[in-house]
């Protein structure tokens, strides 16, 4: 194997063989490949595979994973997925928009966080986090949610809000 950098031809797709020639790797190795990392890779209608440029690269990220560092597949999964989370976490959105925006997908991004951990089952839903959701319509009691469902309750949670009363005399 050897550590120089591999140069990709600058076209946007390639064929299977053109693939295991630019990384270096048998075609089975290719395929069980695609059997772990399900995203590489692109069917044609006529059922050959073909591959973008970066699902090259990915290749070669995860050849050097696995070879030069020695990580399994499922490692070298991991580490990908996490490289692309940091690679998101990252990106400046500082321009895009603007103060009052971003402090709202701040609280969604919580939001949908708290939710994520409830249905895992890290976190027991309480009273005091029912309490503390963002919007009227997302506060639910314990008994609402032990009642049939979250739909059925988030409807009559709604239904008991009160109504905004107009401004004309």
């Amino acid at each position: 194997m050897r550590d120089s950098p591999v140069e990709i031809p600058n076209r946007a797709f390639f064929k299977a063989s053109e693939v295991c020639q630019i990384a270096q790797l048998q075609p089975y190795v290719l395929r069980s490949w695609e059997q772990e990392f399900p995203k590489l890779g692109v069917t044609r209608p006529d059922g050959a595979r073909v591959y973008r440029r970066a699902d090259v690269e990915q290749i070669l990220r995860i050849k050097h994973l696995v070879f030069a560092e020695g990580l399994t597949l499922a490692g070298a999964r991991r580490r990908l997925g996490g490289e692309q989370a940091s690679a998101a976490e990252e990106l400046p959105f500082d321009g895009v928009f603007d103060p009052a925006a971003r402090d709202r997908l701040t609280e969604v991004k919580r939001g949908l966080q708290s939710l994520l951990q409830m249905l895992s089952g890290d976190v027991k839903v309480t009273a005091q986090a029912a309490a503390e959701a963002p919007t009227p319509e997302a506060r639910l009691t314990l008994a609402d949610v032990g009642r049939r469902g979250t739909r059925r309750a988030a409807a009559k949670t709604s239904a008991k809000a009160p109504k905004k009363r107009s401004a004309r005399a």
